[in-house]
């Protein structure tokens, strides 16, 4: 291992990180470029909107909590990733874990009402129909 330039953990870890890095880029970038060209209600707006910033939270929340507890085997699947893996928490732990990683699936929903808004071509405020 000593001639490796990474040790698998390590390159596991990298890849991890890239994959953040263009979901970033995605919410960073592409979002805030899209959102004027959305055709949503103001509460459907508002909802994509709290939904996608509380998925980008709730992932990163419970990667920390996990790695803070030393537990969450049941959810995040690295076992063979890290030299001694994750522990296998008390239930409680375990089941807040699960409850917090699988809650942010809710940027789904999110990225459907994105898509739902994008769907109308987009035309500037002063030249949609009836609009004066």
């Amino acid at each position: 291992m000593p001639d490796q330039l990474l040790p698998r953990q390590g390159q596991r870890l990298l890849q991890i990180g890239v994959a953040l890095l263009l979901y970033s880029s995605l919410d960073g970038f592409v979002i805030p470029y899209l959102w004027p060209r959305l055709v949503l209600g103001a509460a459907a707006a508002r909802a994509a909107f709290w939904l996608l910033i509380y998925s980008a939270f709730a992932i990163l929340g419970a990667y920390t909590i996990a790695a803070a507890w030393g537990a969450g085997n049941e959810t995040i699947r690295l076992m063979g990733e890290l030299p001694h893996g994750l522990a296998h928490g008390s239930a409680f732990q375990e089941a807040f874990i699960k409850i917090i990683a699988y809650s942010s699936a809710s940027g789904l929903i999110s990225f459907t009402l994105i898509l739902w808004g994008l769907r109308i071509p987009y035309s500037p405020p002063n030249t949609r129909p009836g609009v004066q």
